[in-house]
């Protein structure tokens, strides 16, 4: 009001508090974001190095001693502007390329390859899917990940030290074109968002892999890197995800998690299920946690959709709290089911335990399934509708019978209301 009073709003940063960043606060002020140009910062960095450290540790772990050849990362515009660039700088440091910076503009003004005996292992090849708003917001940064690639493909090293190489060569083989072969950074084309796969999920018109693998790759086959702009490459986003042995999302914030946003699995569920339909195989989903930065971990998607579930999904503080938001708190009731199913879609994730929770907690309730019907019948219809199409496509495979048919009861008596069947 003051400002629209004609008032003068101090300016200040943005940020994250839950990152340490206090300097933020109080809010209210006009903030400015991240400057473009210093992305990754040098603290960033650090960071960067340590998620990819604790990938590769924990893949290596998991696959007996192996290392990964190749790796597809997801990038948003908005972890960016949080955290100055952590997800940048780990796909530096697993093509083993670091930022040089400006010390008295703290901006990056060039890159340069850490040397084999300082990195210490091969040099892992990276596909980044960026989204839309990172594609507007950073195209400084997308130019400077495409250099770091065509800087590690172009060193003289053995294909068992440089994956990146390897790969380019072997493309180069293939089609004998030097631009494609070092293309790894793909987005939806120029002007538009998204990755196509909450509207097919949504619509219901869909049945393999194939068919999420097909609208993920027509929505996001757009090359982005020196000279590409957008280009159509379709065929070089197929054969750098036919090379992805592990799929990685980053999380930097305990503001949100990956069951309340669709963004998780449309871009890190969609790239698990598109590898899955190019290979035949899934690759190893990962979830890096920088939320403290001192102390990174990675977790397997398995395990990350499991803390979240129990730690939030069905936590009787949380379902409180959102019962105190009336209409809004059971769209996310009803938001959170359809997100988890999404990830269940595309990576086969979610339990059939969870499922079962999730019909005995949202929707058997007495207590929730009252307030449900009073603030929200279409969310309690659309949970229960959400939970038989999971039954019926294999999802939730081995249901309680019991909670099944009260789920099916339930679902028809919610329809028959919806549509006035009570007044008739």
């Amino acid at each position: 009001m003051h400002a629209l009073n004609g008032g003068f709003v101090p300016a200040g940063p943005s940020g994250s508090p839950l990152r340490g960043l206090v300097n933020v606060l109080p809010t209210g002020r006009n903030f400015y974001s991240v400057d473009p140009k210093a992305v990754p910062s040098r603290l960033a960095w650090e960071t960067g190095q340590a998620l990819a450290d604790s990938l590769l540790e924990r893949y290596r772990a998991d696959n007996d001693g192996q290392w990964p050849t190749s790796v597809g990362l997801s990038l948003w515009g908005t972890s960016a502007m949080r955290t100055s660039g952590d997800d940048v700088a780990e796909a530096l440091a697993l093509l083993g390329v670091r930022p040089v910076w400006d010390d008295a503009s703290r901006r990056v003004t060039g890159l340069e390859p850490v040397p084999l005996d300082q990195l210490g292992r091969p040099r892992v090849d990276v596909t980044l899917r960026i989204s839309g708003f990172f594609r507007d917001a950073f195209p400084h940064v997308v130019g400077l990940l495409d250099d770091a690639v065509r800087l590690a493909a172009a060193l003289d090293e053995s294909d068992e030290d440089n994956y990146v190489r390897a790969h380019t060569r072997a493309d180069l083989a293939a089609h004998g074109d030097e631009r494609r072969a070092t293309t790894r950074i793909f987005g939806s084309r120029p002007g538009t968002y998204g990755a196509g796969l909450l509207q097919l999920i949504d619509s219901r018109d869909w049945r393999t892999d194939a068919d999420l693998a097909e609208v993920y790759t027509v929505w996001g086959g757009y090359a982005y890197g020196r000279g590409l702009e957008g280009r159509p490459a379709r065929e070089e986003m197929e054969s750098a995800y036919r090379r992805i042995a592990v799929a990685a999302k980053n999380t930097d914030t305990r503001e949100h998690d990956i069951a309340d946003s669709d963004d998780y699995f449309q871009y890190h569920g969609g790239m698990v299920a598109t590898v899955r339909a190019l290979k035949g195989t899934a690759p190893a989903a990962y979830i890096g946690d920088s939320t403290r930065p001192e102390t990174v971990r990675t977790r397997t998607l398995h395990e990350e959709t499991s803390r979240v579930f129990r730690a939030r999904v069905v936590n009787p503080r949380w379902i409180e709290a959102m019962r105190r938001h009336g209409y809004k708190g059971a769209f996310e009731l009803a938001a959170t089911v359809d997100y988890l199913f999404g990830y269940d879609a595309t990576t086969g994730v979610v339990a059939d335990w969870m499922y079962d929770k999730l019909a005995q907690t949202y929707l058997l309730d007495p207590e929730n399934r009252a307030f449900l019907e009073e603030a929200n019948p279409w969310a309690l219809h659309g949970m229960a509708e959400r939970l038989l199409e999971a039954e019926s496509r294999g999802l939730w495979d081995e249901p309680d019978p019991e909670v099944l048919e009260r789920v099916r009861e339930l679902y028809l008596e919610t329809e028959g209301g919806l549509e006035g069947g009570d007044d008739e």
